[in-house]
């Protein structure tokens, strides 16, 4: 379903009281990433995830588990401990802890009292990520998690990385949302003038907020154009933006060259995943991809594409830690404005506000 929401020019203190900030609970249920899917293995890894120290590892079979990093006897973390086959045991008293989070065995008592159990937390393997749900397991289907699929489909390419960043997740969808910073914090990559200038379409699928700009016979942005080699010619551009979810933001971009050598329009397609965990209310894990459909064997396009995307992801990093610095130590409050622009960020900001204060009001 398609809706449009009124947001004003410039919200007032009053009005952006229902709107989501780095103070605002984080939103539980929703399928987070932990990892990428190379990263969870017989080692067994510690990850803080929505501020809950998360031990991951996989079974003998394959298949990714997560509980949490805390012996339940003297809070020992667990993955200082060990694997025994597909059994958990701590380090520090030898208590064994099945993949369910049941203690299967404690050496210093005949009898494993039933209560000595660890949290367990269901996760989903979805092509190179592994998904984890950290809020109500009743509520953890598997048709929830977002589609990503071109991140395993052979007829794409993808380059990837990951950032730990000291800010609020709502900040960092924000920015994604944000594109009329592009031309400035990211000049030569993906920010060019008239991609900043073109009109911006924004409208709500449910609790999608889906950013669309269309522009036509104009430079190509670096990040596509040298690549693919269009950066002498002037292209048809489309873009569309999305917030799925708290965890992931996805843009795609079609960048159509009408003079190709062949007579024909050639299109160069490009997916922006951008998956987003918060690991406490001021620090999250960002996991990124760029994928393309063409030049997919081009080993000197994945190398550009990699250092230019980290690039401008880590100009992020750089815009949003500062700010977060800047809000921290500031003693004089500021009231931040918002103007039409900021419209995606405020339908975002709102989107998580309910989210929360619905999970808040069932007491989660």
């Amino acid at each position: 379903m398609n809706q449009m929401t009124a947001i004003p020019a410039a919200a007032s203190p009053l009005e952006m009281g229902r709107f989501a900030d780095q103070n605002t609970p984080l939103v539980r249920n929703c399928w987070y990433v932990a990892g990428f899917a190379d990263e969870i293995s017989r080692h067994i890894l510690s990850r803080r995830l929505l501020g809950v120290d998360v031990a991951l590892y996989r079974t003998l079979a394959g298949e990714p588990v997560a509980v949490r990093n805390r012996c339940p006897h003297r809070s020992f973390p667990l993955a200082k401990g060990r694997l025994e086959g597909d059994v958990l045991v701590c380090g520090y008293h030898g208590m064994q802890f099945d993949p369910s989070g049941r203690c299967v065995n404690m050496p210093s008592m005949p009898i494993v009292p039933t209560n000595a159990n660890v949290a367990a937390f269901p996760t989903a393997e979805r092509g190179p990520l592994v998904w984890i749900w950290m809020g109500d397991p009743d509520h953890a289907d598997e048709a929830l998690i977002p589609d990503t699929s071109w991140l395993a489909s052979p007829e794409w390419k993808s380059v990837r990385g990951a950032y730990h960043i000291k800010s609020d997740y709502v900040a960092m969808h924000e920015n994604l949302l944000d594109q009329t910073h592009f031309p400035f914090l990211h000049p030569g990559t993906v920010g060019t003038p008239e991609f900043a200038r073109s009109k911006l379409d924004v409208r709500l699928e449910d609790d999608v907020v889906v950013i669309y700009r269309a522009l036509r016979n104009a430079p190509p942005p670096g990040i596509y154009g040298i690549p693919m080699g269009l950066m002498d010619k002037r292209v048809d551009r489309f873009s569309e933006a999305r917030y799925v979810s708290p965890a992931l933001h996805t843009a795609y971009a079609s960048v159509t060259d009408n003079e190709d050598a062949s007579g024909r329009p050639i299109k160069y397609r490009f997916n922006i995943t951008h998956l987003i965990t918060p690991e406490t209310q001021t620090s999250l894990h960002y996991w990124w991809f760029n994928s393309r459909d063409q030049k997919l064997d081009d080993m000197e396009a994945d190398e550009f594409l990699r250092t230019a995307s980290e690039k401008a992801y880590l100009e992020d990093v750089d815009a949003l830690e500062w700010i977060a610095q800047t809000v921290a130590l500031d003693s004089e409050p500021q009231f931040d404005l918002n103007f039409a622009p900021d419209k995606p960020g405020l339908l975002m900001r709102r989107s998580i506000f309910e989210r929360a204060e619905a999970e808040q009001a069932r007491g989660l």
